[in-house]
Parts: structure tokens; sequence; C-alpha cells
């Protein structure tokens, strides 16, 4: 197996989803990872990932100090903003840092090293490397330390439903039909047992106390933000899992567990929400609720996607 990098900057631009996916690829790196959460000025922050000039004045000053040489050996961002920084690294070491973006860049993928896009995206280059979903950290261990973590979520009775809930996003209303939806999906799939809901950043006030009102009448636990996140322990203890359409990284994280995932919708998706459901459909890792499944194999493709980038780097050092 190649070596890996010895140092790795995940540059982050504050949302929570996207620095989970850099910092899932820099564990499965297995490298020392420096995260640098660098937000954006404007103007720059308006044209990102195209380049104006002014380059690191794109930073504040507190955050320019810290974006300076000794530069690491790898540098993943993911989302737009991180989008920028990682491509002037690669200029700016000139060519020794590699440069990894994580999410169609929106422009020629040629101005990095390597970008890691989903296929819904249908984004296509020499660089590319595709997935199914987002990459995350979950896999059997992890799972085992959110049991391990949340072990009173094990007292709870079966069957364990997990509810992820997102929020809207341009195409996806979170209305009284979705909501209607998720409990009638949680109802059908909880005879006896129990509810383990969350709620992200991105759910309306409004939603969540409707869904959490509705809910009272099952056992379990119901997140809303306050407190340690349950989530591992989510993940870990349940026997299905329902999730909102609109989130591509939890809809994959629910597909890396091995329980039977559900999602509903109360209008057509967008085409690229669509498609990555369709995908998830085809593979068998996706279903409506109450239908049926074979067994299939989780959905994990993080460390076979750090074994292809260990390989790239490996071989440009060579």
């Amino acid at each position: 197996m190649s070596n890996p990098p010895h140092a790795a900057w995940v540059i982050s631009d504050g949302a929570a989803g996207n620095e989970r996916q850099a910092l899932a690829l820099a564990s499965a790196l297995d490298v020392s990872a420096r995260v640098l959460a660098l937000p954006l000025r404007a103007p720059w922050a308006w044209f990102a990932p195209r380049r104006i000039p002014g380059g690191r004045l794109a930073l504040a000053p507190r955050d320019r100090a810290g974006f300076e040489a000794p530069w690491p050996d790898v540098a993943i961002g993911c989302g737009r903003s991180a989008a920028l920084l990682t491509r002037m690294l690669r200029d700016l070491s000139g060519g020794t840092c590699y440069s990894v973006q994580i999410l169609d860049p929106r422009i020629d993928p040629r101005h990095w090293d390597a970008v890691v896009a989903p296929r819904h995206d249908r984004l296509e280059g020499a660089n590319v490397l595709h997935t199914l979903g987002s990459l995350n950290p979950v896999d059997d261990t992890w799972l085992a330390s959110g049991r391990e973590a949340f072990l009173d979520f094990g007292a709870l009775p079966q069957p364990r439903v997990a509810l992820l809930i997102g929020g809207p996003r341009r195409g996806i209303e979170f209305d009284a039909g979705l909501s209607q939806r998720l409990l009638d999906g949680v109802r059908a799939t909880t005879p006896g047992g129990s509810v383990l809901a969350t709620v992200s950043r991105r759910t309306p006030p409004g939603f969540a106390a409707t869904l959490r009102d509705a809910l009272a009448e099952f056992p379990g636990v119901f997140w809303n933000g306050d407190g340690t996140n349950p989530y591992p322990g989510l993940l870990g203890w349940a026997d299905r899992i329902i999730v909102t359409p609109d989130s591509v990284n939890m809809l994959s994280e629910a597909c890396a567990t091995g329980v039977p995932v559900h999602s509903v919708a109360s209008a057509p998706l967008p085409d690229k929400i669509a498609r990555f459901h369709a995908a998830l459909r085809e593979r068998g890792l996706l279903t409506g609720v109450g239908e049926t499944r074979a067994a299939v194999a989780p959905l994990r493709e993080t460390q076979t996607l750090a074994a292809e980038l260990r390989k790239r780097i490996a071989a440009r050092t060579m």
C-alpha cells in the first residue's frame, strides 16, 4: 500500500456537512489534519472559486496569518468557498501541495489535482473521482462507538426507528404534507417500538415542533439541538431509518449503517436529488416505507476513495 501523505489541511467554510466530508477523507487517508475555518470576505466570496485580484486578501487579517507556509502535503476542501483556497494552495506551494476539492466546484476541475463529486452531479474530467453519495466516517467501528456512547438507547423498545430531519432547499418544501408523510412513515414502521429523532441546523422551528409534539406518543428521544448531539447513537442503535429527502449527507450516512433506509416526499424532487434517490434505489439501499428489500452491502465509499487518492499522490511524487 502507498505511504500516506505527511500532513493535511482541512479547509472549512463553517458548514458542518462540508467539514464532515473533508475530515472523513483526511481520516481515511490516515493523515494528521489541521482544520482551518476560513470564511471568505466580499467580494471574493461572491466569485469563489473563480479568482479575482487580491489573493489572500480574501481572508480576514486574523485568518491570513494561519494561511501561510510551510504548506501541507495535501489540502482538502469541501464547498465553493473552500474551493478558492484549495485552488490557491496548489499555486502558492509551487505544486507541492496536492489539492483535493470535494463537490462540484462549478468551474473546470483542472484547477485542482483531484475533485471528488457524486455521480448525480454529472461532472467529468480526468482528475474527477466519482462517488454515489457523500463521504462520511460511518463504519462498524464508528457505529459501535455510537452505541457505547449512548447505552440508554439500547433499552428502548424495538423496532427503534431513527428519524433524520434536514431542511428545505430549492425545490423541496418542508410543509404540512411532508410532516404528515413522515409521521405516517414512522407509525407504519414502529409498531410497539420507539423513535430516535433529530433535527438539523436547517430544520424550520415550526416544522420541528409539529413533529416533536406528534411523536410524543412514542418512547424515545427528540433532539432539538440542545446538549450533546446523539446522532452517532441514533445511527448505531437504529433498526430502520427514515430520512427527509433533501440531505445527500444524511441519506449517505444512513445507507452506510446496513439497516433498511426509507425516504418520503410530498412533491416531485428536483432533478439532481431525484437522480441520487434513483441511484440509491437501484442499488437496493433506499426503499419506500412498507417496501421490503434484499440484503445489500452498506454504502461505504470513503476508504475506497482514499486508497485511490493515495495511489495518485504517490504516483505524482515518484
